[in-house]
């Protein structure tokens, strides 16, 4: 695994985390304590794959980004994306093409539409507006998933204050069930 550093504009792709060690040095603004550098060092031996971030001072950082590049041009054409150890990875990202196959899906029949959204209400005694958090619930004729959730939003729209506020329909907050065919 490589590691990609920048502070500021200064940036390096290095093969060896002692090499990261030395460019950390290299810039005077970096004060390198023991605990630094052995945070940095358990770091690159983890299993994280997430980028980490390092305080210089308030407001000012330097990151350290785990790549499989072996290029500063791949890394930043980002052509090695780090490997996934956990099978759950892709089957995240199946989950989420199967979801946008389903919202899109021409299927026409009953749904019924589960809509999670902020809805602005007034408090009557300040005479004052908050968001609720409002839970809908809809069973109607629909062509798709997608159609399912426009006239839902759409049925919403003309029912409640305009500053509400509604999800994605690709977001957790909508669900959608297939009930069945219309006669």
């Amino acid at each position: 695994m490589n590691l990609y550093l920048r502070y500021f504009d200064k940036e390096i792709l290095v093969h060896h985390i002692d090499d990261a060690i030395d460019f950390l040095r290299s810039i005077e603004e970096i004060d390198l304590t023991d605990d630094l550098e052995n945070d940095v060092r358990s770091y690159a031996s983890s299993d994280v794959f997430y980028p980490k971030r390092y305080k210089v001072r308030p407001r000012v950082y330097f990151i350290i980004i785990k790549t499989t590049a072996e290029t500063m041009l791949d890394f930043k054409q980002k052509k090695a994306l780090h490997p996934n150890g956990s099978p759950s990875g892709q089957d995240k990202k199946d989950s989420a093409n199967n979801a946008f196959t389903r919202l899109s899906e021409e299927r026409p029949g009953w749904y019924e539409g589960i809509l999670d959204f902020k809805r602005v209400v007034m408090i009557p005694s300040t005479g004052k507006f908050e968001y609720r958090d409002t839970h809908f619930v809809a069973q109607l004729k629909a062509d798709s998933g997608q159609d399912c959730y426009n006239r839902i939003v759409e049925y919403l729209r003309e029912r409640v204050d305009s500053r509400s506020q509604f999800p994605s329909a690709k977001g957790k907050n909508f669900h959608f069930q297939f009930l069945g065919l219309w006669k």
